[in-house]
């Protein structure tokens, strides 16, 4: 149970990295938002170019901050130091998969769902009496 906590822990950091890295990226008009993480219709409304690069900017520091909860996720599941720990893990968590379900909203492809099945398996983890009791211990 100990390895499959610190394999969702190193997942979470890894998310951490990739996006703080991107979050900057965006923020800093140095990428192009990515269509995959967004419906078609909302993509459509973002047809102007200045609204886009508006909206890019505000994405990349809202990607920065999801990656700085990331890595407190990260923290919390390698930790594992009581119900604080917990309660972060399994509430980002939880938080993870509703934003990958609203976000695939019309919209089906590999990347989301991929994120999904991560977010679920991790889930699962977190559920297990094991787990739980290696927090609370």
């Amino acid at each position: 149970m100990r390895f499959a906590l610190t394999l969702c822990g190193l997942f979470y950091a890894l998310l951490c990295l990739f996006s703080i890295v991107t979050g900057l990226l965006y923020a800093g008009g140095k990428k192009e938002l990515n269509p995959l993480e967004l419906s078609d219709r909302f993509m459509a409304r973002l047809s102007d170019g200045e609204k886009l690069r508006r909206f890019t900017v505000k994405m990349g520091w809202v990607t920065f901050g999801v990656g700085i909860v990331q890595g407190l996720t990260a923290w919390a599941l390698f930790r594992r130091g009581g119900g604080l720990c917990y309660a972060i893990a399994l509430g980002f968590t939880l938080f993870s998969i509703a934003s990958v379900a609203f976000k695939l909203k019309g919209k089906i492809n590999a990347f989301p769902l991929l994120k999904c099945a991560a977010y679920l398996a991790i889930l699962t983890v977190l559920l297990l009496p094991g787990a739980r009791a290696l927090f609370f211990s």
